[in-house]
């Protein structure tokens, strides 16, 4: 049990994986209904939004593989494996909060320009 408990671990290191679920995450956020202001513009994916995808990407497999290590340890009877992954899976979930923190800034940012905007040329 310990052996494949080592070799689950090893697997959610490999980039290759990290790759999969990236693209498996990425898939299902094109799939999202987009808000209808972008669908008007027809915008491309933005580089910024890309690369927030892909921090959140990183921050779940952080998040997964301090599961897998946690479970490793609670399966070997090891505490030490036990706390590191769950140091990782609170290391990913403060990840993922920090970004979605930063894209709500964002967007209020964009908010509040736009109704400065509106004003403006209410103004004029």
């Amino acid at each position: 049990m310990e052996i494949i408990a080592r070799q689950l671990v090893a697997i959610l290191k490999n980039s290759t994986v990290k790759l999969l679920a990236g693209l498996i995450c990425m898939a299902s956020w094109m799939l999202m209904p987009l808000p209808a202001m972008a669908m008007a513009n027809n915008h491309a994916l933005n580089p910024q939004i890309l690369a927030t995808m892909a921090q959140k990407m990183d921050a779940k497999a952080k998040e997964t593989e301090g599961k897998v290590q946690s479970a490793y340890g609670e399966i070997t009877g090891k505490p030490s494996e036990q706390i590191k992954g769950k140091v990782k899976q609170v290391q990913g979930s403060a990840k993922a909060t920090q970004q979605d923190i930063k894209q709500g800034a964002k967007s209020m940012a964009n908010k509040v320009s736009d109704a400065a905007e509106n004003l403006a040329d209410k103004l004029s």
